[in-house]
C-alpha cells in the first residue's frame, strides 16, 4: 500500500511529464510551421516573385504598395495546407484562390511538406514524452498544435496584403485556424506519435 507521500510524489511527477511533453510540443509545433514555410520559402521564392513582377509594376507605377514576395510566399505556403487566398475582385465578390493547385503542377508536392514535418515534430513529441503505446504515442503527438496553431493564426494576420477600402489579399481565417492550425497538427502530429509509440522499445 503506497503512502499519501508516494502517492503526492507520482502526481508530482506525472504532472511534470505532462507539462514536459506540452513544452516540447509547443516547440515541435512552432519549428515544423517555421520549416514548412521556409522550404515553400527556398523553393519557391524566385517563382513567386516572378508572378508578382507584373502586379508589382503597376502597383508601383501607381505610387501603390508592392507585394513582398515572402508575403506572397506565404500565401503558397497556406495553400500547401488547402488554405485558399482570399482575392478581392472590381466586379465581383472575393475569389478563393489556390495557386498550388491551379498551377502546372510544377509545384503539387509542396502539399506533402506540412504534413510530413508534422508527422516528424509527433515522432519527436513522442519520444520525448516517452509514450509506448500508439494510444499515448498520438495523444502526445497531437500537442503539436501548441505550437502550430498560434502561428498558424499570426500568419493569416501577417501575409494580409491590404488593397484598399477595406479589401486585402489574405489566407481564409476560418480555414487557416481551423485547418492549418488545428486539423493538420492535431492529426499528423497524431499520426507520427502513434508510429513512434508503436515501435517503441
Amino acid at each position: 500500500m503506497s503512502s499519501p507521500a508516494s502517492g503526492g510524489a507520482s502526481a508530482t511527477g506525472a504532472g511534470s511529464d505532462l507539462g514536459r511533453s506540452a513544452v516540447v510540443g509547443a516547440a515541435a509545433g512552432a519549428i515544423s510551421y517555421v520549416l514548412g514555410y521556409l522550404v515553400v520559402y527556398v523553393t519557391q521564392s524566385g517563382r513567386v516573385e516572378e508572378g508578382l513582377s507584373g502586379i508589382n509594376f503597376f502597383a508601383d507605377l501607381f505610387g501603390g504598395d508592392t507585394i513582398s514576395v515572402w508575403r506572397g510566399v506565404g500565401w503558397v505556403f497556406y495553400n500547401a495546407h488547402f488554405v485558399d487566398v482570399e482575392v478581392p475582385s472590381l466586379i465581383d465578390a472575393a475569389q478563393s484562390v489556390n495557386f498550388i493547385s491551379q498551377s502546372d503542377g510544377g509545384f503539387t508536392y509542396l502539399s506533402v511538406v506540412p504534413p510530413l514535418l508534422l508527422i516528424v515534430a509527433g515522432v519527436a513529441i513522442a519520444r520525448a514524452a516517452g509514450a509506448t503505446t500508439p494510444v499515448d504515442g498520438a495523444q502526445s503527438g497531437a500537442l503539436a498544435v501548441a505550437g502550430y496553431l498560434p502561428l498558424a493564426v499570426i500568419g493569416a494576420f501577417l501575409f494580409r496584403y491590404a488593397v484598399g477600402d477595406g479589401a486585402s489579399v489574405a489566407p481564409t481565417l476560418v480555414t487557416a485556424v481551423l485547418l492549418a492550425g488545428l486539423v493538420y497538427p492535431a492529426v499528423f502530429g497524431a499520426v507520427g506519435g502513434a508510429a513512434a509509440g508503436a515501435t517503441a522499445e
